[in-house]
């Protein structure tokens, strides 16, 4: 068996296996054998007919297709081990040729397990400048708590922020023609006008407070132009007159800032409690949002010195994972995804191409920088930290019925599953020492490297590899009389991604 090897542009290595004349004759007597046990040769026993015997049977056609099954069993996994390959992915037999002559050629693709050059990646800088919020930001939230709680009753003044109002709306060019159509008429709309505009507010932010100062049965015109870029092409580039007549006001009385408002809230004690766990919640979401900024720019800053190369199999497995994510979340706000792409006016080929396709590039090259910056880092974790995120995933999903059965002990927690949440529970913690490293690296507090921190990362990723899995050697099936093209389209099924970062 001669094998040639050759190195493709995206990621794959052609693997072309010569074989001997004597292995096919080996393999079509082999195979003579194997179709006798399972179909009858008329006056022989099962497996006891003689090879010529076979062949007028069956047809040498017949016995060479068998005959060429057999052999990519055997010669595939042999091949790419003494190729010394490992395989991301099923490998896809492209063609057979010299099937004629006796010296049959088989040529496949591998895909290759994908491959990360960091570069100088200790070299980012990203300041690390989070604050923490400031007493204005907690005034405001405690106010919109109130605003929560007010209750509304009819007034007759004019209008004031914090007012809800039902207006008449009537909205026609600024330059009509005479018995023009309005662009916008609307009867008993309601408005709340709100103590800051909004940016996604109807028809145009800062609308409500035109609304401001008019009394109950009053008119009030004023105009706006809308920009060349509005989404609705009616408004598109559209200077409007508006003219809005207020049918109601409703005034909003707002309960007293006090300790008994703090505890009808929640379980506080006193409007200080409130306070302090309020600030200490906006921190928390206001840090939670500038880290995913922060480690967003240090990690694009890293993957632009780094060179990632990966397979075409590798990425599908990742569109797989990123879709089923997808149908997951729409499911748990019960929408299929056939339902949700009518809402978004999108067919399946545009949302694969420019909303999956995307995500799954953008998860897959992050989770491979950060798996190997873990490994160049020796990243490790303790069984404390263990038992932590454990725990957070636990917690995470207590929510679900079927695992509090397992979490009060009502019912015994299935291995696989106890085996998948500590294999999820170890990849987040693994993340998260990877990111504070990062952290330490873009922000120039990381430890130095010693020189045998490379070696070791270096035999950690070999031992990674040492292990593919079985299914990875194995060749899918392709009839001798195929033809090339025809080949072509067969090929393995995808191996699950790993977890996006």
């Amino acid at each position: 068996m001669k094998i040639e090897t050759q190195l493709r542009d995206d990621h794959q290595m052609t693997l072309v296996v010569n074989m001997e004349p004597a292995q096919l004759e080996s393999a079509k007597r082999r195979a003579a054998r194997r179709l006798s046990e399972r179909r009858a040769v008329p006056g022989f026993r099962p497996g006891k007919a003689p090879y010529e015997m076979v062949l007028r049977t069956f047809g040498e056609g017949v016995v060479l297709e068998e005959a060429v099954d057999l052999l990519l069993d055997e010669i595939y996994p042999k091949a790419l081990e003494e190729a010394k390959l490992e395989p991301a992915a099923p490998g896809r037999l492209e063609k057979v040729e010299g099937l004629e002559q006796g010296e049959p050629v088989f040529t496949f693709a591998v895909p290759l397990a994908p491959k990360v050059e960091l570069g100088d990646y200790r070299s980012v800088r990203v300041p690390y400048e989070w604050k923490e919020p400031t007493e204005e930001e907690v005034e405001k939230a405690i106010q919109d708590m109130r605003m929560m709680s007010a209750r509304t009753e009819t007034v007759t003044r004019p209008v004031e922020k914090g007012d809800f109002v039902l207006i008449d709306l009537k909205g026609v060019k600024a330059k009509a023609a005479e018995g023009e159509a309005p662009l916008i008429e609307r009867a008993n709309m309601p408005v709340f006008v709100r103590p800051e505009p909004k940016e996604d507010e109807w028809p145009y932010s800062g609308f409500a407070h035109e609304l401001i100062g008019a009394a109950p049965g009053e008119t009030k015109t004023f105009t706006h132009k809308f920009p060349k870029d509005h989404p609705d092409e009616t408004l598109k580039g559209q200077t409007v007159k508006f003219e809005a007549t207020v049918r109601m006001v409703r005034g909003t009385i707002l309960p007293e800032l006090n300790d008994e408002f703090a505890r009808q809230i929640g379980p506080f004690e006193s409007l200080q409690a409130l306070r302090e766990t309020l600030k200490a919640d906006l921190a928390a979401r206001s840090k939670a949002e500038y880290d995913d900024e922060f480690f967003e720019k240090v990690l694009e800053a890293m993957k632009a010195g780094a060179v990632i190369k990966y397979a075409p199999q590798t990425l599908e497995e990742e569109v797989e994972q990123v879709v089923k994510d997808f149908k997951s979340r729409l499911a748990a706000q019960n929408m299929d995804l056939e339902t949700y792409l009518k809402t978004q006016q999108m067919d399946q080929e545009k949302f694969m191409q420019e909303v999956v396709r995307p995500i799954a590039i953008k998860r897959l090259e992050r989770s491979l920088l950060l798996d190997e910056i873990s490994r160049a880092e020796k990243i490790e974790i303790g069984e404390e930290e263990l038992k932590s995120s454990l725990n957070d995933l636990l917690y995470e999903m207590s929510g679900d019925e079927e695992m509090q059965k397992y979490l009060t002990g009502k019912a015994k927690m299935p291995k696989r599953l106890s085996e998948a949440l500590t294999l999820e529970s170890a990849s987040r913690a693994y993340v998260r020492q990877t990111l504070k490293r990062l952290k330490l690296i873009a922000t120039g507090n990381a430890p130095a490297q010693t020189e045998e921190a490379q070696p070791a990362a270096d035999a950690d990723k070999a031992a990674a590899q040492e292990k593919p899995a079985r299914s990875r050697k194995r060749a899918p099936k392709a009839s001798a009389g195929e033809k090339p093209a025809e080949a072509e389209t067969g090929g393995g099924s995808a191996n699950e991604a790993d977890s996006p970062a």
